[in-house]
């Protein structure tokens, strides 16, 4: 998000249980310090004064009056920046409307498709629900993602979908959603870093790279909808690094 970087604060602990997650010594065994909201706050300062463009909020869903109230204290001691909603896109939209001219820039995971599969990999059945409705109320509350003249992120929808191996996430239904009940005019992220860690070498599935294939096959996916805005860096990875 720009040369001088994202202001990125961790939240202790996660409302998913991703067997795959790449974090879970925070979101799972709550690594982390305790910190109040007069710290979150001064934490907040700290990364605008060290020139970040925003404030980049990572798993905030279960602490969010939390971060209201810390806001409240930062934003009358200065604080200016775009706020960014970092989140695993299960956000119900009681918690999202509390954020309605708050939050500048939402970043939500679409992870799955199917209930089952949601259940089996996350703990949390209905994800593929909560999380359409979730990135719908998104995109009414900020609309397509708005950036500056050095292509900083400044206002919008930012979506991320992390292809699985053997087509685990559903990225056919995924995209077909963002186009055709969103705006073809969403900026999505589609990522091919998937690699095995935590609990996945458990499931036979998941115990293994994306391979080359799959991810183009996304990519091709999302052109077949009309999804034009796709990021850049992620489509020019060097293939030799997704295993074929």
């Amino acid at each position: 998000m720009g040369r001088r970087g994202s202001g990125t604060i961790f939240f202790t602990y996660c409302n998913l249980r991703c067997v795959f997650c790449q974090n879970y010594a925070i979101s799972q065994l709550g690594e982390g310090s305790e910190a109040g909201k007069e710290e979150l706050a001064r934490t907040m300062l700290s990364l605008q004064a060290m020139g970040c463009h925003n404030i980049n909020l990572v798993s905030p869903t279960h602490v969010v009056p939390y971060i209201l109230e810390a806001l409240e204290l930062a934003v009358s001691s200065g604080l200016n920046l775009p706020l960014v909603y970092n989140t695993g896109g299960y956000d119900s939209l009681e918690t999202l409307q509390l954020l309605d001219g708050i939050v500048d820039i939402y970043m939500p995971d679409m992870k799955y498709s199917d209930e089952r599969t949601a259940e089996r990999l996350s703990g949390i059945k209905d994800y593929p629900q909560v999380n359409r409705e979730a990135v719908r109320e998104m995109h009414c509350q900020v609309g397509d993602l708005q950036v500056d003249e050095q292509g900083v992120a400044q206002r919008g929808l930012l979506v991320r979908h992390l292809v699985l191996p053997n087509r685990l996430a559903g990225t056919e239904e995924v995209v077909r959603f963002l186009a055709q009940e969103v705006s073809t005019n969403t900026y999505l992220n589609i990522m091919a870093q998937y690699h095995p860690c935590h609990r996945a070498f458990d499931i036979p599935q998941l115990a293994r790279p994306v391979n080359r294939q799959e991810f183009t096959e996304a990519i091709d996916l999302a052109h077949q909808q009309g999804l034009y805005r796709l990021d850049k860096q992620q489509i020019s990875l060097p293939l030799r690094l997704i295993p074929g």
